[in-house]
């Protein structure tokens, strides 16, 4: 029945795209959704549980029931002149929003939230959904009525970030304001979600109460290894155990179901066959657990139908509850924090407390990565293994991260990113107080693991590079890279500068570290420092400070073979002190020692290593890799942040209706080149002029066009097939008058056919100088993607090019302009042309992010050639691609993704 009602809805144009899962205040999640006529029970359920208040509040009568006539009214709308969204906690309403049309451009709006569940937030994250769908609507203002006495809908329209206008008359408050997002609505939005998500990881990792499902008498089961770890690990909270075969295990009772937990529970850590897990879902939905973390494996990973099904339904039935999931196949999680001590992982010895989170997508690897930080011993503050990621992502541990006092560095492991965009926005967000250190696997492929639901991306991944570095994460290439960034981001503070000296009692390891520092272009802060293989600590303490007293240095390597008469650890004490005395960034290698000797450990702070410790490498070469990185990221934080500038001569209500009517005239999924006028006239409308060009197929029409362009012109062939080969020349320049076009269209038709001048085309001669290439394109995974490129040899064929991804700063552009290799073509190379105008190449690159920013239906634009030179630059050639797009994940209201 639901069915087949659902079908008919869809036929009369049921949005699809406005359901949603959302995180609510206080962590828990909800499913909104337009409503449906089969709807008219739940609806009736919902206003028979309010109060007598609400429902006064709501209608400004006692309203005890809802007629069939009421029922029929709220529950069939048209989903474009009248509206309702719903929210549903279960199969249960929790609140109702609706607007019906007053106008063109004018909509009434009211809410009806659940008594039981005021406070958490719904009322403003079903404003910003029934917002969004206004707008799709064509409906740009809300104005709503209320009684004085209703503060809650009056403070949600206030505290949204609109300019809202109130009036009061006859006793009800006229509440009226635009829908247009703004600076501070967009904010506050960004705010909610935050602590929304934070909040519903904190609940993950912070139980009082989790219960094992799935714990069996047998020793080496998933279940009871769990069990056992969770003891060994001391967890302060209570643990209760799950299995209907059993009475006991373990010493601890066993329940037939987590509806038979007595208490309330935190987190069900899920160790069942996939099969089963479904039925395990729902008795957690029934007790009210707030988290799952599913360690059970036959589901997205194993690649088939039913486990891509199982996946599914799981994220949907936990999320429809209230419930975040970390998994399937997850490893565990663990939190260190002395008030929780949680270990439930598959870890048989949790990490020690430190202050690194570390979020890990490979499920299989989760043993190697704790052994791996615990051979350095490199203690964490979190852990959380999310295996397929089928809900809980990197981007909800930033979220954590980015307010967790415990925690002082992150480090990633990602096999995929389905949601790039917000990733970037957090990311930047938390590396401005916080390194994030990134290892992205997959990079020869950009393949996405079996199991993991990312959409199909085209950008190379020198792109990714490039959203790393515009976020501001320190990009790793390996495991052990990345353990060896964290202990030193973790440990040391940012270098100053990249002004780096050396010391140590070996010329050649001294020489080996001067020539990495070198071939990574920092700088060195005079010639290596060294002391003789036999010296006393005395010596070796004499030079460590003489390196460390000196102010133009940012950062020291200290290199030690193995002294020969004094102590090692008498020099490892020598270079502690120091860099604890003076604050500078110090990393060592150190009788070839990967992590943090005793010796090198700071001050004990209850963390493992203790805040200002040394890290040591093996090699002087991970030593310098690792303390590159860290200066980089240094760097970056102290770059300026730019600003997204507001452009002049932008009309974005002309270039979208421009969109809109030639998508209009094509058919389904169609993709569209605009033609040469058209694409000139949409770039217009963003400030871009393209070079005039007039499409001929005659010498007299040729003639023509030049006279009202003007000479000098260029005569082209307009041909795909023979535009732009190296064996054929299909361009004449600089023809100054039309005795010199009609000797050029004759040498043309005479080279390349007479096809080559049936369709030509003429253009005014620009002014001569470096061709450039600037383009954008929207990505079905990373959405807009802005591209510069020196034009010719250096972009396409050595793939010469730099990338950012809009909304971008004039920071942003400055260094995508600066970021090509072949930069000195452009700034005057060697003295053979004057330094070209790179302030005019950033405009044009900054109003080409902006148009591909607003406007999802541009498929694709590239301006090819730009000729650039101290005059400015001139756009010689635009072609524009249409095509109606996928929805942006990270634009628009709040949503889980």
């Amino acid at each position: 029945m639901e069915t087949t009602a659902r079908t008919r809805e869809e036929e009369r144009g049921y949005p699809d795209h406005w359901e949603a899962d959302v995180v609510l205040r206080d962590g828990g999640t909800a499913h909104l959704r337009p409503i449906r006529p089969s709807d008219s029970d739940k609806l009736d359920a919902f206003h028979n549980a309010q109060s007598e208040e609400s429902t006064y509040l709501r209608f400004f009568a006692p309203y005890p029931r809802l007629s069939e006539r009421d029922l029929h009214r709220f529950t069939h709308v048209d989903h474009r002149d009248r509206v309702a969204i719903i929210a549903l906690i279960g199969d249960e309403i929790v609140g109702v929003v609706r607007y019906d049309k007053i106008n063109a451009s004018q909509a009434e709006v009211a809410f009806n939230i659940s008594d039981a569940h005021q406070g958490r937030g719904l009322g403003s994250v079903l404003l910003e959904h029934v917002a969004a769908a206004a707008r799709e609507r064509g409906i740009t203002r809300f104005f709503a009525e209320t009684l004085p006495s209703n503060a809650r809908m009056i403070n949600v329209f206030q505290e949204a970030g609109y300019t809202v206008a109130q009036d009061l008359d006859d006793g009800i408050v006229t509440v009226d304001f635009d829908l247009t997002p703004t600076a501070d609505s967009v904010a506050v939005m960004r705010a909610r979600e935050h602590r929304a998500e934070a909040r519903s990881i904190q609940r993950v990792l912070r139980p009082q109460h989790v219960a094992v499902v799935g714990a069996s008498r047998a020793y080496r089961t998933v279940g009871r290894t769990v069990l056992r770890n969770l003891e060994a690990a001391g967890f302060t909270g209570s643990v209760s155990v799950v299995n209907p075969g059993a009475s006991e295990v373990a010493g601890h009772p066993a329940y037939p179901s987590v509806r038979d937990v007595p208490g309330e529970v935190d987190l069900a850590v899920i160790a069942v066959p996939a099969e089963a897990v479904e039925a395990v879902v729902v008795d957690c939905a029934a007790r009210g657990v707030l988290g799952l973390v599913v360690l059970s494996v036959g589901f997205g990973e194993d690649g088939s139908a039913e486990g891509r099904r199982r996946q599914r339904e799981l994220v949907r039935l936990a999320r429809s509850h209230g419930m975040r999931v970390i998994g399937p196949s997850s490893f565990g999680v663990v939190n260190t924090e002395p008030e929780v001590q949680l270990n439930a992982s598959l870890a048989p010895v949790a990490p020690a407390r430190g202050r690194i989170g570390m979020f890990s997508q490979a499920g299989a690897l989760g043993l190697a990565i704790l052994d791996g930080a615990a051979q350095r011993g490199l203690g964490m503050s979190t852990y959380v293994s999310a295996g397929n990621r089928a809900d809980v992502s990197a981007n909800d541990m930033l979220q954590y991260w980015q307010d967790d006092e415990g925690t002082s560095a992150v480090l990633l492991y990602l096999e995929s990113i389905g949601n790039p965009r917000k990733f970037t926005r957090l990311a930047r967000r938390v590396a401005l107080d916080k390194p994030v250190v990134a290892l992205r696997s997959g990079r020869a492929s950009q393949g996405v693991p079996i199991g993991h639901s990312v959409r199909e991306s085209r950008v190379p991944r020198e792109a990714v590079d490039a959203l790393f570095r515009q976020a501001g994460v320190i990009r790793v290439e390996s495991i052990s890279q990345l353990f060896d960034v964290g202990q030193l981001v973790a440990t040391q503070p940012a270098p100053a500068g990249d002004r780096v000296a050396v010391v140590g009692n070996s010329d050649a390891l001294g020489l080996l570290t001067a020539d990495a520092l070198e071939s990574w272009r920092m700088q060195l802060a005079g010639d290596p420092v060294s002391v003789r293989p036999e010296a006393t600590a005395e010596e070796f303490a004499a030079a460590v400070e003489q390196v460390f007293a000196r102010d133009d240095v940012h950062s020291v390597v200290a290199v030690f073979m193995p002294p020969l008469v004094t102590p090692g650890q008498d020099v490892a004490r020598v270079v502690a002190d120091a860099a604890q005395r003076y604050g500078k960034t110090t990393v060592a290698t150190f009788l070839g020692i990967r992590g943090v000797p005793e010796q090198l450990r700071g001050e004990p702070d209850g963390t493992m290593p203790p805040r200002g410790s040394v890290p040591s490498y093996p090699t002087p070469e991970e030593a310098v890799r690792a303390l590159v990185a860290a200066s980089r990221y240094a760097a970056w934080r102290r770059r300026p942040r730019g600003t997204v500038p507001e452009l002049e001569g932008v009309d974005r209500v002309a270039a979208r209706a421009l969109v809109e009517e030639r998508l209009a005239q094509a058919g389904e999924g169609e993709r569209v080149r605009l033609d040469y006028a058209d694409a000139a006239t949409l770039l217009r409308h963003y400030g871009v002029r393209v070079e005039p060009t007039v499409f001929v197929s005659t010498v007299g029409e040729a003639v023509a066009a030049a006279r009202r362009l003007g000479y000098p012109v260029v005569l082209k062939t307009a041909v795909p097939a023979l535009r732009s080969r190296p064996d054929l020349s299909d361009v004449r320049l600089d023809l100054g008058d039309s005795t010199a076009l009609v000797r050029a269209w004759s040498e043309l038709r005479l080279s390349l056919g007479e096809e080559a001048v049936r369709d030509a085309m003429v253009q005014r001669m620009a002014p001569v100088g470096v061709p450039v290439v600037i383009s954008a394109l929207e990505d079905p995974l990373f959405g807009p993607v802005v591209t510069f490129g020196v034009g010719g040899v250096a972009s396409e064929v050595l793939g010469d090019r730099t990338y950012r991804f809009p909304p971008v700063t004039d920071v942003d552009v400055a260094e995508l302009v600066r970021g090509v290799k072949a930069l000195p073509l452009l700034t005057g190379y060697r003295g053979g042309n004057e330094p070209v105008d790179l302030a005019a190449i950033e405009v044009l690159v900054q109003r080409v992010a902006q148009l591909k920013d607003d406007l999802p239906e541009v498929a694709e634009v590239v301006l090819d050639p730009v000729l650039t030179s101290a005059g400015g630059a001139t756009v010689v050639r635009a072609v524009v691609w249409l095509a109606r797009p996928g929805a942006r994940e990270d634009v628009g209201p709040r949503r889980l993704v």
